[in-house]
């Protein structure tokens, strides 16, 4: 008897696992893992974006925005005009967003007049100075600089501050 009870309940209890497993299967298969930089690394890079353009004598702000658009990080550089907070802001949103650098972003749709209503959307601005953050081919965010007399500078500067902690975006 006591053999057949503990069979029993050992029956039981495997098949209480499997259906706990096929639930749990079932429920992860409605859901998207999503990666951002950390709070530590997000700060560092901006940090870095800021000081680079420091270096060649200009005062910027830089922000990074999660692959959502979300402000993870800003910084604004010592003298930097308060406009470059929203500029940096809506460079790294615009990055982030459409998945590519913000100048490529507008010569892409300067390219595609259909697309030119896009232009238009909050936090979009379609001038250099947005890189995305990419961790192989996922893009997990943008960075935007803003506050020098060009883009290239202030995409150069960006670039600086995912180059400071790209080899720790594991």
């Amino acid at each position: 008897m006591k053999t057949f009870l503990l069979r029993t309940f050992l029956a039981g209890g495997a098949v209480l696992a499997l259906v706990a497993q096929s639930s749990t299967q079932a429920r992860a298969q409605g859901l998207v893992t999503t990666h951002r930089v950390s709070a530590a690394l997000a700060s560092e890079a901006v940090a870095a974006a800021v000081d680079a353009c420091k270096g060649k004598g200009f005062a910027v702000s830089a922000v990074i925005v999660d692959a959502s658009g979300a402000r993870q990080a800003v910084l604004r550089g010592d003298n930097a005009g308060i406009h470059t907070l929203d500029s940096a802001g809506d460079k790294a949103y615009t990055s982030a967003s459409f998945k590519a650098n913000s100048g490529a972003v507008r010569e892409r749709l300067m390219s595609n007049p259909q697309a030119s209503g896009l232009s238009v959307l909050p936090n979009v601005l379609m001038v250099g100075g947005g890189v995305p953050i990419k961790v192989g081919d996922e893009v997990i965010g943008g960075i935007g600089v803003g506050g020098t007399p060009s883009a290239e500078t202030d995409e150069q500067c960006a670039q600086a501050g995912i180059d400071k902690i790209k080899d720790r975006l594991k």
